[in-house]
């Protein structure tokens, strides 16, 4: 969805927002790409942008939102970093994106396979990635306390550790964030988490949270 002006933005609800995602990632798996013509994005950009959404997603090279849910230049904000966690510069720039720049949803988008997740799962350390796995820590917690017969390096309890992380992050960016709050409660804007598998390109949307005007 091409937002021409600060108009088409603010006419815009955090629920379609989050139809347009669902659209695209439809049309991802289907391998119908509505986002093609870059050249043309890049003119229509040129004099602004006005992006519907923020996705905080992972660095890994599969996950990239604006091809998984068929999005173009000026389309969405991309944050990314390992394992999709929270920092005060990534709410920061959720709060730049949604307060500033007129985006209307919030979505923390984890994944299947996920190299940071493992690390944390086998207790990896490594310079400064040591303090960014520990943010991890609470979802491993969740998963050996409700699974205690399993192998917490296994690839399972690896993916159960990522999907609960990305509830375990939508539940607490209002929690640290007065300013998205706000804007959350007062209906302004959504916040949702969803989980991307590797093994098929599909999106599952985990949770949806949105406050009716």
């Amino acid at each position: 969805m091409r937002l021409h002006n600060i108009e088409d933005q603010k006419s815009l609800t955090p629920e379609l927002a989050l139809s347009f995602l669902k659209e695209g990632n439809k049309r991802f798996v289907a391998n119908l790409k509505a986002h093609s013509n870059l050249l043309e994005q890049v003119n229509e950009t040129k004099e602004g942008q006005f992006p519907f959404a923020i996705i905080l997603s992972c660095i890994d090279s599969r996950t990239s939102a604006e091809l998984i849910f068929d999005q173009g230049l000026g389309d969405i904000f991309s944050a990314r970093i390992a394992g999709n966690v929270l920092n005060e510069d990534i709410i920061g720039s959720m709060e730049f994106a949604c307060k500033l720049a007129g985006s209307k949803l919030i979505m923390v988008l984890g994944h299947s396979h996920c190299g940071a997740i493992t690390g944390a799962c086998h207790c990896k350390e490594l310079g400064h990635l040591t303090n960014l796995l520990a943010k991890i820590q609470p979802s491993i917690d969740h998963v050996k306390a409700n699974h205690k017969d399993l192998d917490i390096k296994s690839k399972e309890a690896v993916d159960m550790v990522a999907f609960h992380n990305v509830e375990y992050t939508i539940d607490h960016i209002l929690e640290k964030s007065p300013v998205l709050k706000d804007m959350y409660e007062s209906g302004e804007i959504g916040i949702v988490g969803a989980f991307y598998k590797v093994e098929t390109g599909e999106v599952d949307f985990v949770k949806e949270m949105f406050v009716k005007k």
